[in-house]
């Protein structure tokens, strides 16, 4: 067993993280081993995955076997050497880098390494990667940074110059099929379905595999082509998508809001009203985000959608994403023209653009259908 076990379709990964361990075990000084790394690569192909395999590693006696007490407490957070910032709101403010600046420069308490893995590198401020900056520039003696992000784009320039960067691929459909068979027990038409719809998204497609809730709610997303003849049912589709992704984020918060408060007014008694006013706006950027997120899985299976109508219209009908809906696909296909389906696509694409820059949900779903109706 290995900290790098689900990390699928990495392999020349693998070799560069396990080369530098063995060089931070020696103690020896080699290019191997640096103190600043930034982890890219598509979403869901284990970015995050691999920059805490490799925090487990740098902790293991064994250089990441994985079984351990300090493999085991590394990956879930509780291992008192390792940082896990994972940003549940739109973005990392510099009050939480400050925060954590503090906490990274105590020395590791276990005599190896203090690792901080931060998620969502990309979502730094402005004046937070200004904070962040300064501390990759004068690291602390057995300090590792490990940050992630979609591209090396999404990082300060003068951040990523100072940093190792190391590239995920997206990992094959066959690849994930088998993943999801060995280490989830998935039966193979269901495992070879959702990698296939998931295209390469390790965690979307363990949970379209074992959520049948996902699972309908991705049909009833992939049914709106086919009902867009007017207006009023592009209007009727963008509310039918924000309502599927508010009902999804409130039992996400649900789940989540009350253990939080419940655990905070216990800790803080009568005086904590403005800590709980602070929990309450944290809650609420969250159940925001959380929309937001789900509104883009949402364009990008309706992508799909679009995608296997242009590989239909271009006389290829052997690799289609949604070959369960085939007969469907055919028939947007026979009633369109090539040019206004990647109109299409282009559309869905700005409509994520504008999500992403914070547009309100419905306007932005409004447009796009209003869109994909001409």
């Amino acid at each position: 067993m290995s900290v790098y076990d689900e990390l699928i379709g990495q392999t020349h990964l693998i070799e560069t993280l396990s080369a530098a361990v063995k060089a931070a075990a020696s103690g020896e000084e080699s290019q191997e081993m640096t103190h600043a790394w930034i982890f890219t690569g598509p979403p869901g192909s284990g970015r995050s995955s691999a920059a805490i395999a490799f925090a487990q590693a740098l902790v293991c006696k064994e250089n990441g076997c994985g079984i351990c007490n300090e493999c085991i407490t590394a990956k879930s957070g509780a291992h008192p050497d390792i940082e896990i910032l994972k940003s549940e709101g739109l973005s990392i403010k510099i009050d939480e880098i400050r925060e954590l600046l503090t906490r990274t420069a105590w020395a590791p308490s276990m005599g190896g390494w203090r690792v901080v893995v931060m998620e969502d590198a990309d979502r730094l401020t402005e004046s937070a990667a200004n904070a962040l900056l300064k501390a990759i520039e004068e690291p602390g003696l057995r300090t590792v940074w490990l940050l992630c992000a979609p591209t090396l784009h999404d990082i300060l320039p003068t951040i990523r110059s100072r940093c190792r960067h190391i590239q995920l691929h997206t990992p094959s459909n066959s690849d994930v099929a088998e993943f999801l068979i060995s280490k989830h027990q998935i039966a193979p038409k269901m495992a070879d379905f959702a990698a296939r719809v998931s295209q390469g998204h390790i965690g979307r497609a363990r949970h379209l595999a074992t959520n049948e809730e996902v699972r309908n709610r991705r049909s009833a997303i992939l049914s709106i082509p086919s009902q867009l003849n007017s207006v009023a049912s592009a209007y009727a589709a963008a509310a039918k998508l924000v309502e599927l992704a508010n009902a999804e984020s409130d039992a996400i918060s649900e789940a989540l809001d009350e253990k939080e408060y419940e655990e905070l007014a216990t800790a803080l008694g009568k005086g904590g009203s403005k800590a709980l006013k602070e929990l309450e706006k944290e809650q609420k950027s969250r159940a925001t985000r959380i929309t937001r997120d789900t509104l883009d899985g949402a364009l990008l299976d309706l992508a799909t959608y679009y995608r296997d109508v242009m590989m239909i219209q271009a006389g290829n009908t052997d690799s289609l994403i949604n070959a369960e809906l085939a007969d469907q696909i055919i028939k947007t296909a026979e009633n369109t023209q090539s040019q206004k389906t990647l109109a299409k696509m282009d559309a869905i694409m700005s409509a994520r653009d504008n999500l992403q820059r914070n547009g309100a949900p419905l306007l932005v779903m409004e447009a796009l259908m209003c869109e994909l109706i001409k």
